[in-house]
């Protein structure tokens, strides 16, 4: 067991690049992700996390494996429980950062998802129960600032991800940030000296 006291209860890397067409590929899957999203919080077998999706067992092992394979789960610890060893198993990186890839051909589905689409589709039962909290702000900045921005969200991202457990509701956490054709104003203009 891992003296880490933050979540989740096992050490891993905080970024890991994924670029590896079967990580991509390993990505894609909804129900991939979600095994990958409960991962954050603690390390668990593959029973745990068949209960916890409502999935057979059976099922929830092969994503497992796929995931094992694709370098993004590992084996983080084991428990002898009658003569087997019950694995559990943990994610190898908070994020996986995952740059523009996309289909040779035009027509296939992409590799990954929009997570801002996930997020939408995923948040519109709180929009109509009037329980969703969301904001978007467009500011005309630099390339280089952009990318200390979201340094700082993928910190906080990392901050929400450590908050204690309980309650009875798992809340959502989405952030993006993205270029944009929204309209911006004008450089402004020296101002002018008052003439005498």
């Amino acid at each position: 067991m891992s003296n880490n006291t933050r979540f989740p209860d096992y050490d891993l890397a905080d970024v890991t690049d994924v670029t590896a067409p079967a990580q991509l590929r390993a990505l894609a899957s909804p129900l991939r992700d979600a095994i990958l999203e409960l991962l954050l919080e603690r390390a668990a077998t593959v029973s745990e996390l068949a209960s916890a999706l409502g999935r057979p067992k059976s099922t929830v092992a092969h994503h497992v494996s796929v995931l094992v394979d694709a370098q993004l789960l590992r084996v983080v610890r084991t428990r002898r429980v009658r003569a087997i060893d019950e694995r559990y198993y943990g994610r190898t990186a908070r994020i996986f950062r995952v740059g523009t890839v996309g289909p040779a051909d035009s027509l296939a589905p992409p590799y990954c998802t929009n997570d801002l689409a996930t997020a939408a589709a995923e948040s519109a039962p709180a929009h109509q129960e009037d329980q969703l909290f969301s904001i978007v702000r467009h500011v005309r900045i630099p390339r280089e600032h952009a990318r200390e921005f979201w340094a700082r969200v993928l910190e906080l991202a990392n901050d929400y991800a450590q908050l204690p457990r309980g309650g009875d509701v798992v809340y959502g956490f989405a952030a993006g940030l993205y270029p944009t054709d929204y309209p911006a104003l004008p450089e402004t203009e020296p101002a002018a000296k008052d003439a005498d």
